[in-house]
């Protein structure tokens, strides 16, 4: 019998179980056995993973989180670690491997495919952020999250004439900011992708408190940029085992934002990050769905020998794309998005 290999790496996404019961269940029904690697790519590199039955994953795809685990796991940083890989997967009889992740994840599945491993990938982020598909799996579930938040806060911070600043997940791509943004009611979006001005903000603020709107939402992805404040900024030295700087640790743009239009505006300004909050929770209808219809595409494509490619949604069709297509560069907001934002900004 055949082996077919899984693993989940990097931040987690709701849906990812649903992909791991798709594969798994039409899998067994094409006539392999599913190995799933623990931890990411740490799995794979330690041998360390448990088979997966049908029993094993009824009914996973109502869960959040992915009962594979994961981490952040370069193998690129470890000596020898293409190598090792390969041969884990030969010595264990894995006919291909699935990978399902983000541009980190994917750029490592893509590299082992080069170097002639029989792979296959499934894009998965909350930051939506993955070229080649229309939508990644996290992302519809993380944007509600935020919707639901802005929604809250709205009573709250209203009731005590404030603004509220939230940041938001979007390191370099503000997807999350911007959906969730628009569907909140935020008064005011700033995203990576266009440098904002603080000014701006404030004078929005000062405004909606002239005319009686004594209250401001106001959600600034956590990658936004006002070159004025960059020196205020205060994040870890630390990167993460793909070199990222690890946001959310010491003084980020949300607080940063709201000391600025605190000191501009006079008015009782707070922040909040949300972090965790967007990725945790059970996945949306829309993810378990996405989830599920991509788990059973990559086991067509192994089928079809179909390899080095990652299964993608594109026009509600689900579709094989090269990895190369899909971690060559991120997929980031076009600038006319914002400009639709901006309608409803004040």
């Amino acid at each position: 019998m055949k082996r077919i290999g899984i693993l989940t790496g990097g931040g987690d996404a709701p849906g990812l179980n649903a992909v791991i019961r798709a594969v798994t269940v039409t899998a067994i029904d094409s006539g392999y056995e599913v190995l799933g690697f623990l931890r990411g790519w740490a799995g794979l590199l330690e041998k360390e993973y448990r088979v997966l039955t049908k029993e094993d994953v009824f009914d996973i795809h109502r869960q959040g989180g992915t009962i594979l685990f994961s981490s952040r796991t370069n193998v690129e940083k470890v000596k020898n670690g293409f190598e090792i890989a390969k041969k884990n997967l030969e010595e264990l009889g894995v006919y291909c491997l699935i990978a399902s992740g983000g541009e980190d994840t994917l750029g490592i599945a893509k590299k082992l495919a080069d170097a002639g491993g029989n792979v296959v990938g499934v894009p998965k982020t909350v930051d939506n952020d993955v070229n080649a598909t229309d939508y990644t799996f996290g992302f519809d579930t993380a944007i509600n999250r935020v919707m639901e938040t802005l929604d809250w806060l709205h009573t709250t911070t209203k009731a005590h004439q404030r603004i509220m600043v939230v940041e938001i997940m979007g390191r370099h791509a503000g997807w999350m900011a911007l959906h969730g943004g628009i569907a909140g009611g935020a008064h005011y979006i700033a995203i990576p992708e266009v440098p904002f001005d603080v000014e701006e903000i404030a004078e929005l603020c000062k405004k909606r408190y002239a005319k009686g709107e004594k209250y401001a939402l106001i959600a600034i992805a956590e990658g936004a940029e006002d070159p004025k404040l960059t020196k205020k900024i205060q994040h870890s030295a630390e990167r993460d085992a793909f070199g990222h700087v690890q946001l959310g640790t010491g003084k980020g743009i949300g607080e940063v934002v709201a000391d600025e239009l605190e000191e501009r505006t006079g008015i009782e300004t707070r922040n909040i990050v949300l972090g965790h909050l967007q990725r945790g929770g059970d996945p949306s209808a829309f993810d378990r769905v996405l989830g599920t219809r991509l788990g059973v595409k990559v086991i067509e494509m192994i089928n079809a020998g179909d390899f080095g490619k990652m299964a993608a949604l594109q026009g509600g069709e689900m579709v094989a794309v090269p990895l190369a297509d899909a971690v060559g560069e991120l997929k980031t907001v076009p600038a006319e998005q914002l400009e639709v934002a901006r309608r409803f900004f004040g």
